[in-house]
C-alpha cells in the first residue's frame, strides 16, 4: 500500500512540475483536448493506461 502512496504522490509531483515549468503548453494542450471528440480522448487514455500497465509489469518484475 506504501508503493501505491509513493506512485499517486510522484504523478503528483510530475503534474505540479509540467504546470510549474510549462503553464502555456499546458494551457494550449488542454484548449487542444477540449476540442478533441470524446471517443478519441478515451482512445488516447487507454492506450497511455496500456503503456503504463506494461512498464510497470517490466519495472516490477
Amino acid at each position: 500500500m506504501t508503493d501505491l502512496w509513493a506512485a499517486l504522490a510522484l504523478v503528483a509531483v510530475l503534474e505540479g512540475l509540467v504546470l510549474f515549468a510549462f503553464p502555456g503548453l499546458w494551457r494550449r494542450t488542454a484548449e487542444q483536448l477540449l476540442s478533441t471528440p470524446i471517443a478519441q480522448v478515451r482512445l488516447i487514455g487507454g492506450i497511455v493506461m496500456a503503456i503504463g500497465l506494461v512498464a510497470l509489469y517490466f519495472i516490477r518484475n
